[in-house]
């Protein structure tokens, strides 16, 4: 048996210290220890990207990460991505464009589609299918995953657009 090692991290703005095992890897930390079922184990292999989460803002397949390398890291997964109750215009997008089926892979498709949109926030049908390569839907033929991500980055960059008012007190 293994000796633990400290592990701390910060998963969706809340701080983390855990003792792990050096061979535990990010998503069954996250799925087993903190409770965060949303990232999902499809295939063990990295070939899927059912376990999509962001790590210091890039997305990564947690599956190939053990959780002593998120050590002092900032972790952000599915259940981050709302504002409260209010959810976030990709989650929106694919639900409104129905983007989903059985819904397994829809939480990686929506970190990944998060990573593209943060580094492209205007990308072409080509761009969006080729930052989401890396995903595997097994139900839908991906029209509109695509859609949901075109129309989510049109929705941010409208957002981002609004004048910001504060109230003068």
């Amino acid at each position: 048996m293994s000796a633990s090692v400290p592990v701390r991290l910060t998963v969706n703005g809340t701080e983390h210290e855990l003792q792990v095992e050096p061979r535990l890897l990010l998503v069954h930390l996250i799925r087993d220890r903190l409770g965060l079922t949303g990232t999902h184990v499809g295939c063990d292999t990295s070939n899927c990207g059912a376990c999509t989460l962001h790590v210091d803002g890039e997305a990564v397949k947690s599956c190939t990460v053990l959780a002593v390398q998120a050590d002092g890291a900032t972790v952000k997964t599915i259940e981050g991505m709302a504002n409260g109750d209010a959810l976030h215009p990709l989650q929106e997008a694919f639900w409104n464009d129905h983007g989903l089926q059985c819904g397994y892979c829809t939480p990686g498709m929506i970190m990944a589609a998060a990573d593209l949109l943060a580094r492209n926030p205007d990308p072409s049908e080509d761009e969006i299918r080729h930052g989401l390569e890396g995903n595997l839907c097994r139900c839908t033929g991906y029209q509109n995953i695509v859609k949901a991500v075109k129309d989510a980055a049109g929705e941010l960059r409208a957002a981002q657009a609004q004048p910001v008012t504060q109230e003068v007190v």
